[in-house]
Parts: C-alpha cells; structure tokens; sequence
C-alpha cells in the first residue's frame, strides 16, 4: 500500500480518479439495482392486494353457501391466463378457515383439503405462527428471512361475519427473471458510463499531473541552488494551481537574483580578505623592522669607535633575529614552505623589551617587567614575541603620560601565561563586544588589525586571549600551551 502512495502524481491521479469513478459507479448501480428490487417487491404486493379484494367478496359468499367448488373455481381463474396489471403470477392461492385449515387450495396436491397449515412444511408453518398472533380481519404482509415466500393475506369476511383467510403466496425466486433484465440494463449503463468517463478521467489526471511534475522537478533543482523556469504554457489558468506556478516562477527569479548578488559578494569578500592579509603582513613585518630601525638609530648615535665589542655584538644579534623574524613571517605564507620555528628564550623577551622601552620612555611610562622565564621554552619564539609586542605597543598607545605597564610571563605546569595590563581608559562595551575583530579600534586613528593579528596568532598556537577591566585597567591575559616544536 505504501508503494502505491508512492507513485508520481502522473500515474496516482489517474488511479485515484479512476478508483473513485468505479466505485461511485458501482455504488449508484447497487442503489439503482435495490430500488429498482424494492419497487418490483412493491409491485407485486399492490398487485396481489388488489387480486385478493377482488376475489374476498365472490369467495365470502360462495363460503357463506357453502360452495367450494365455485370457491376453487375462483381462485383458479387469476391462474389460468396472466393478468396484464399483474407483474408476475402467483405461486399459489388457497383459503384458510378459522381453525387454519386448508378450505380450498390451487396446488391440492401438496395443500389437500383439511390439511392443517402447520403440516405443510417450515414456510408455511412460520405464517401459521404469524397469523395465530396477528388480527385476521385485516390485510397482512408476511415475509420471512428463513422462507423463499412472500405471502399476502386478505380476510374473507363481511359485516361482521369472519368465514377465513385468503394467502396469495408468491415465490421471491420468481423475481429472479425480471430483477436480471432490469440488473443487466443498469449494468449496461455503468459500463457505458465507465467507457465515457475513464478515459476523460485517464486524460484529466496526466492533464494535472505532469505540470505538478515538472514544478516538483523543478523544485528539487532550486534546493541545489540553480532553478529552472517553468514555461507559462505549461499550465496557462489561473486557479489555485497557477498561482501556484506563479509562485514558484517568482521565486526562482528572486533566487537567481539572490544567487547573483550572493556571488558578487563573495567577490567582494575575497578582495576584502585580500586586503586583510596584505594589512596583516605589513603589521607583522613592520614590528621588526621599527625595532631594527631603532637598533641602527641608536649605533648611529654612538660613535662606532666607542663601542665595544659587547654592545656591538648585542645590536647584530638584534638585527639578525628581526631578520629571522621578517623570514618565518613571509616563510608561513608559503604553502610548500616549512619554517623552522625556534623555542622562546629568555632574550627574546629583553629584545622585545629594548624595543618597547623608547616608547615607553617618550611617554614617561614606567614599565614594570615581571619575567621568570630562564630556560628555553617549546612554544613558537617568533610569534609569542609578536604577541607581546602587539600588546605592549597597543598598551603604551591606550596609556596616558606618565601612566604604567607591565608585563607578567611565567610557566605554570604545561601552560605559559603572558599578562599584559596598563592602567589607560577601558575601550567602551561596543568595541569591547568586537575588541578582536579586525578593523575595530578603541582610539582614533586606529586600525583595528594589531588586536586582530594577535588573536589569530593565538588561535594558532591553540591558546586563548581575554581582555579584562577591572578597577579601570586593561588586562590582557594569554594562555599558551607548551608542547614540542614541528
């Protein structure tokens, strides 16, 4: 049965119909064939009613004279040529006395005279039953579900005086002929409804079904994003149907428009991200080359003669890890392009410190360094060193003259935390609620990408990075998790 309802529409609708059609037809046959049953029974009631008052009064009288042989010649006489008003003949007509008695019968051979009605047999002992519990100087129909008899009785009697019971009985197997002539004729009918209807109803349903059809087709494309137009032909009315269509043609106009745009934008998107990247490489690269810069800047300052080997030897160190930093920075853009990542080192966070310290000292900040890394750590030197700087440059920016910063770095068990806090105005709860999101800043003139940058440097390193304001300071804290270099 389910298989059935699963059926395309082009072949259900046609079924449906076609299931509907022969039942209403059968269902109208039947009703035709049972009225046509209940007005034949019908017939024949009124007809032997009629023939029974006919004959009560020449057979009251020759029962009143004690003539039986008129009384059997009269009821002999409806059976020896068919009425015309009567739609069938009786199967037997015989009197009854009082006593339920035969008095005089058509058949006396199997109703001899005397004969009491309860010996004749089940049929006839069921209407003995009936009459002895029904008023016998009136008319009665008897029909019994057991019986194959339909029995019509009519009292012989006059102005008071009651001689017996005339029955017409008529066999229900004698309708058989008439009731198969009228059933054949209604079965012609149905048939010849069913031949015109069928095929109009085969016709009609594929007519429905085959644009419902192609608008489920069509559907089942729109979900995969590219939708078909239905052609206006298809089904030109105006009903519920085509609105329907209508519809649906609307929606893949807007959906192609939709698509169109969304393509645009994801264009859009890309050179955007372009432009993020490109911003973010310049950011990573400038923080190294400012502090080579400053490195050259201050030898620049000092004669070279006066400068010992120490110092010297310090300011190459310098530039040759910037260098290294501008080279793992390019390197991790290339996709074929393994960069050889180093453990952090307790000089990397005095070189950060030499970088920071000139900008601190030009605001008069104190910057108060809280550092007990003393030994190589296996976390990615160069990015944890853009963290910081990324931090403590954005940190001496968002802190007034003469304020303070300070850094916090320590390991604990399998973790290395960073803390960096200053004590400047806390960015409002709007950029707060995007303070990582590239192209948000808390200052004017800001970027937005140094926050950014750090946070997608964190990520990387499978960290985490919060920002907190208590007591107006701005802390941030990063959690790094110490494993082994690849």
């Amino acid at each position: 049965m389910r298989r059935f309802f699963d059926l395309s529409l082009r072949h259900k609708l046609p079924l449906w119909g076609s299931a509907l059609i022969i039942a209403a037809t059968l269902l109208v046959s039947s009703g035709l064939m049972y009225r046509a049953y209940a007005d034949l029974k019908h017939d024949v009631i009124v007809s032997a009613t009629g023939l029974g008052q006919t004959l009560a009064k020449p057979l009251f009288q020759a029962l009143l004279h004690d003539d039986l042989w008129r009384a059997i010649e009269t009821i002999n006489a409806p059976l020896q040529e068919k009425s015309r008003d009567a739609p069938m003949q009786a199967s037997v007509i015989f009197i009854l006395d009082p006593a339920l008695k035969i008095k005089a019968s058509t058949s006396p051979r199997s109703m001899p005279l005397d004969a009491g009605l309860s010996d004749l047999g089940d049929d006839y002992r069921l209407l003995a039953d009936a009459l002895t519990t029904t008023d016998p100087q009136r008319n009665h129909i008897f029909e019994f579900p057991a019986s194959d008899y339909l029995h019509i009785t009519t009292p012989l009697a006059e102005e008071g005086g009651y001689l017996g019971t005339l029955v017409i009985t008529h066999s229900k197997s004698d309708f058989l002929p008439r009731f198969s002539s009228i059933a054949f004729e209604g079965a012609g009918m149905g048939l010849l409804a069913l031949a015109i209807l069928l095929p109009i109803n085969w016709y009609w349903g594929r007519r429905m079904a085959e644009p419902l059809v192609q608008l489920a087709s069509n559907m089942a494309q729109m979900v995969r994003g590219a939708p078909a137009n239905l052609n206006p032909e298809l089904y030109a009315y105006h009903d519920e149907l085509g609105q329907l269509f209508n519809a649906y043609r609307q929606a893949a106009v807007e959906i192609s428009a939709k698509a169109a745009l969304e393509h645009e934008m994801l264009r859009s998107e890309r050179l955007a991200a372009v432009g993020r990247l490109a911003a973010g490489i310049a950011h990573e690269v400038n923080n190294p080359l400012t502090g080579m810069l400053i490195a050259l800047d201050n030898l620049k300052h000092h004669d070279v003669a006066d400068c010992n080997d120490a110092k010297l030897l310090r300011a190459l160190e310098f530039l040759e890890r910037g260098l290294l930093h501008v080279s793992e920075t390019v390197g991790a853009l290339l996709v074929e392009t393994r960069v050889q990542l180093r453990p952090l080192e307790q000089h990397d966070f005095e070189d950060v410190r030499t970088l920071i310290e000139p900008q601190a000292i030009s605001k008069s900040l104190r910057l108060d360094w809280q550092v007990t890394v003393t030994e190589a750590i296996p976390v990615a030197a160069g990015q944890v060193r853009q963290i910081l700087i990324n931090l403590l440059l954005n940190a001496v920016q968002a802190t007034a003259n003469g304020g303070e910063i300070r850094l916090s770095a320590e390991r604990r068990n399998d973790e290395l935390w960073l803390e960096v806090a200053n004590d400047g105005a806390p960015p409002s709860p709007e950029v707060l609620a995007h303070i990582f999101e590239p192209f948000v800043s808390g200052r004017e003139g800001g970027h937005g990408l140094g926050l950014w940058v750090t946070y997608q440097t964190v990520q990387q390193l499978g960290g985490n990075i919060v920002i907190d304001t208590p007591d107006g300071k701005v802390i941030f804290r990063v959690r790094l998790p110490i494993k082994e270099v690849k």
